[in-house]
């Protein structure tokens, strides 16, 4: 499991940029670090309630994260061009990486088993990194959904303490 003080592992995904069905591009987290705080939501599926509402979440405090260069991508299995749907239907204005081949759910400790008695998927969690790609905040689930609104905000207090330094 990826901790609080430790490096956050790469990867390379595609990311869906939500203009069009075929907007998709690659993604490489070491390339993004240095740019300001990145924060990583991973969620199970789009189009599923939770997982909506958690993302639409973070779209309505965005301005909050922009205001201190931090970049927000959400991560799950989906395939990019789902993704991209999902964007659009949702009116999402960040980012979503493609983590189909499982690299990063993997590598983050992150997968949840049995997703409707079928696949697995990304388990609800959310890193914070610093500039330099350590993890300042981590959170996973446990139990049932949480108020969304008061996780986004301990997101965007991790990442305004880390932009103050």
């Amino acid at each position: 499991m990826v901790e609080e003080g430790q490096p956050a592992p790469d990867f390379t995904v595609p990311i869906a940029g939500g203009e069009a069905y075929n907007d998709v591009g690659e993604f490489t987290l070491s390339e993004h670090l240095g740019e300001g705080p990145v924060v990583l939501a991973f969620f199970p599926a789009a189009f599923t309630s939770g997982c909506t509402e958690e993302l639409c979440t973070f779209r309505d405090s965005l301005s909050a994260f922009d205001a201190v260069d931090a970049s927000v991508y959400g991560i799950s299995t989906d395939l990019p061009f789902a993704q991209n749907e999902f964007i659009r239907q949702e009116g999402l204005t960040f980012p979503l990486l493609s983590d189909f081949e499982h690299e990063a759910i993997r590598r983050y400790d992150v997968v949840l088993e049995g997703f409707y008695d079928v696949m697995s998927v990304a388990e609800r969690a959310v890193f914070v990194l610093d500039s330099e790609g350590t993890v300042v905040y981590r959170w996973v689930r446990s139990g049932e959904n949480p108020d969304f609104a008061l996780l986004v905000d301990e997101v965007r207090e991790a990442v305004e303490a880390i932009a103050d330094d």
